[in-house]
């Protein structure tokens, strides 16, 4: 072979190598690129592939190569719409209690975990949710962290929660709040059965601000220091303030809201109402000092839709966790049917398309919720948007 052929031969072998090589930098350097006047759109070279491992080698990059994927057209949540069936999960939760105890868990809890969010353990963009079990004797210590949490009771009697020495006894549909920073502990009287509930909290919100503290009361125990059910005597009366009472927190004071009160409410409002072409009969839980949400983070609403009732597809920033508080029904979320009945959770994405539907034509239906809405609300990021085409019904995904 002649040196001419041998060099030849090289320089065809060296662009190939180069080629392979810059493709697999391509690979590992995404350069999200978009055709579109005032968006990046920056070709790679191999000046510029050399230039990026330049600032990469100085924890830096350049902006122009992920602009259009940090700052997207619309939101687009990593989370995607799910359905957890109680039917499915309550034999697993109830298994639970033969493999380990309150003591050994700190919190028995099955958590739900959303495809597109598993490194966070996140439900639904950033709030997590769990199954939390618990039987008759039993007792979860006290202790305080910087999240805020929710409680829905699912099954059970005899269940009870205590925030900061005010204990509040709990029933089926009971809604219980252990607002951030405060100590609170969980349990099941002698004389209870086995409950189940649904735990709610902003852990991966407060997490990714990278602002929690957790700590375990001393005594492990706390003194009851009030009247059982003493919050709901004094802040839950309609219309009604306690006075000579004072209070500053950021949080409700109705620590407890519960479900015959709500229920009725709803049955009342919906004589007098048309409702929401989106939600039907929504109405909020509210902190009664303020009006607004019962936690800072957390929002919390319960929604009935009437027999045969069909709400309209609409989509807004916020994620949202559903319970199917009373009867069954579906949703269609991004084009996809859900079909629900009686302690199904599902979740909604944020900006999400989403729809319900009362699959009964002589029941209601209602569902409970909670979101990050209030966050929304107070850094100005809330957006709606009504669906407007197919009379305002998503078409089904194949």
């Amino acid at each position: 072979m002649c040196k001419k052929t041998f060099f030849r031969k090289l320089c065809v072998l060296s662009k190939i190598i180069l080629a392979k090589e810059l493709a697999i930098m391509s690979g590992s350097r995404q350069n999200h690129r978009e055709n579109v006047a005032g968006r990046a759109n920056v070709e790679d070279t191999p000046e510029l592939l050399a230039y990026y491992d330049e600032l990469a080698e100085l924890e830096a990059g350049a902006l122009w190569t992920v602009a259009n994927k940090i700052e997207p057209w619309q939101p687009k949540s990593s989370s995607v719409p799910v359905l957890w069936r109680y039917g499915d999960l309550r034999e697993h939760v109830l298994r639970s209690v033969e493999l380990v105890t309150p003591e050994k868990a700190g919190r028995r809890v099955i958590y739900l975990n959303n495809p597109g969010r598993r490194d966070v353990s996140a439900a639904v963009g950033w709030l997590y949710s769990g199954l939390q079990v618990m039987h008759p004797g039993e007792v979860a210590s006290a202790h305080a962290h910087s999240a805020s949490a929710l409680r829905f009771i699912m099954e059970g009697s005899g269940a009870y929660t205590v925030v900061d020495g005010h204990k509040m006894t709990l029933g089926a549909n009971d809604f219980v709040l252990t607002p951030n920073g405060t100590w609170h502990e969980h349990g099941v009287s002698e004389d209870g059965s086995p409950c189940i509930w649904q735990d709610g909290l902003d852990i991966p919100l407060v997490n990714a601000l990278e602002a929690n503290f957790y700590t375990v009361h001393p005594d492990l125990r706390q003194v009851v220091g009030h009247p059982v059910d003493d919050m709901t005597g004094a802040w839950g009366n309609p219309g009604l303030r306690p006075a000579g009472h004072d209070w500053g927190h950021a949080y409700s004071p109705l620590l407890k809201y519960e479900w015959d009160q709500t229920y009725e409410a709803l049955t009342r409002f919906a004589k007098v109402t048309d409702g929401s072409a989106f939600d039907g009969v929504l109405m909020n839980y509210v902190n009664p000092v303020t009006g607004g949400p019962v936690m800072q983070t957390i929002g919390a609403s319960m929604q009935m839709l009437r027999p045969g009732e069909k709400t309209s597809a609409h989509r807004h920033t916020g994620s949202f966790i559903y319970q199917v508080a009373k009867g069954s029904g579906y949703s269609v979320i991004d084009g996809k049917r859900f079909d629900w009945r009686e302690r199904d959770i599902f979740c909604v994405p944020s900006w999400a398309w989403h729809e319900h539907a009362n699959a009964s034509d002589r029941e209601d239906a209602c569902l409970f919720s909670f979101s990050d809405l209030p966050v929304m609300h107070s850094l100005g990021l809330y957006r709606e948007e009504a669906f407007v085409d197919n009379g305002g019904s998503q078409p089904l995904a194949d």
